[in-house]
Order: structure tokens, then sequence, then C-alpha cells
């Protein structure tokens, strides 16, 4: 059986009791700069609700908050397992490199990661993830940067590394597992409206 999991993490499915996601700086002061800001974070309150829904545990960063405002209004991470300031681009600050281990039990094995920027924040968490042996799973609806090309670039780069580059909704479903979960009525309103357009439909053309 231990095998058969470690095979299904490795095709991209999502163990709920083994899963941490992970919210990258969505931060007010970036909200005229970046692409599709305002679909980002709509898609993104869709992962933050199924985290309290699902009791998937939720880690947030915000870079330099002191000059870059606190996360999005929007977003309402009370139930994160913390809110952590950085200077550092990748999140895995001292505090969250040492919160990693007790996620989950003790057993955390797949993080799925969105925020921004796509090249710069969140390209560098999913490499240190990845090189601690994590599964991360990179939302792109709900990731995004300035440019589109730092964008999409981000993306190939992160495939190349081993990551899975996913939407939000693939993410949910891969959570939900069985239509017969205990919370597939909580989740229901989440998915029932499809996402907004955040460019992706680029990605096709790379």
């Amino acid at each position: 059986m231990v095998n058969m999991a470690s095979s299904l993490i490795k095709y991209g499915l999502l163990p709920q009791k083994g899963t941490a996601f992970f919210l990258c700086d969505l931060q007010e002061k970036f909200r005229p700069a970046m692409l599709h800001f305002d679909q980002i974070v709509e898609v993104s309150n869709k992962l933050v609700q199924t985290s309290r829904i699902l009791g998937v545990p939720l880690v947030v960063t915000e870079q330099n908050p002191n000059g870059l405002g606190r996360t999005v209004s929007e977003l309402d991470v009370k139930h994160a397992v913390g809110v952590y300031p950085k200077t550092r681009f990748s999140m895995l600050t001292p505090e969250v490199s040492s919160l990693i281990d007790a996620l989950c039990g003790g057993h955390l094995q797949c993080v799925v990661l969105f925020g921004v920027e796509a090249h710069v924040c969140v390209e560098q968490t999913a490499a240190e993830l990845t090189a601690r042996g994590l599964q991360v799973h990179v939302v792109a609806d709900a990731c995004t940067s300035r440019s589109q090309e730092d964008r999409l670039l981000a993306f190939q780069r992160l495939k190349q590394i081993g990551c899975f580059i996913t939407t939000s909704e693939t993410v949910i479903f891969k959570l939900l597992g069985d239509k017969e979960h205990p919370h597939f009525a909580d989740i229901r309103p989440l998915i029932k409206t499809t996402s907004p357009n955040t460019g992706l439909a680029t990605l096709s053309k790379m």
C-alpha cells in the first residue's frame, strides 16, 4: 500500500492528509502591477476556502509587509497555520522551514503552491520544496507575474524541475476524490462557477 500511495503521488494525485497549501505574497501593493491580479485573487479565494473546509494546512507569507501591505482583504486567512513576513524571495524562511516537518502530523508529501510572482518567489519556493523531496503542484490560474512572458516561462521551468502545473479545479477535485466525500456539498459552491479567464490559453501555444 505504501508503494501504491507513492506511485499515486508521483503521477499527480493529492492525498488530503498529506497535502498543504502555500499562499505566496498576494498583497495589496501588487494589485496595480500584476497581470490578471483580481482574477488570480478570485481563484486563490477558492483554494483558501477549500483549505479551511477540508482541513488542509495553509501557510501564508508576505513579502516586506511594511512596504508592500498585507495579504489582500478578499482572502480570509485566519485559519492559516501562520502568516509569515519575509524578505527572502522564497517562502522557506527559517520559520517556515522549521514548520514543514510538523505539517500534516509530520507526514507532508505534497504542496499546492500559488501566488506571486510566478518567476520569482513562486519559482524559488517550488525549487526549494522540490529539493526537500516534496511533490509541488503549482496552480497556474492562481499564479501571475508582471509580464506574461515571465509568467509562462516560469511554468515551463517549474515543469522541468518536476512540478505539476495545474489548475484550481483540478486540485479541488483531486483532494475530494469522490462525490461521496463528506464535504462535497460544502465545496460544491466553489466549483459550480467556472473560474475567470487568467490568460492561460497562451500556454497551449508554447
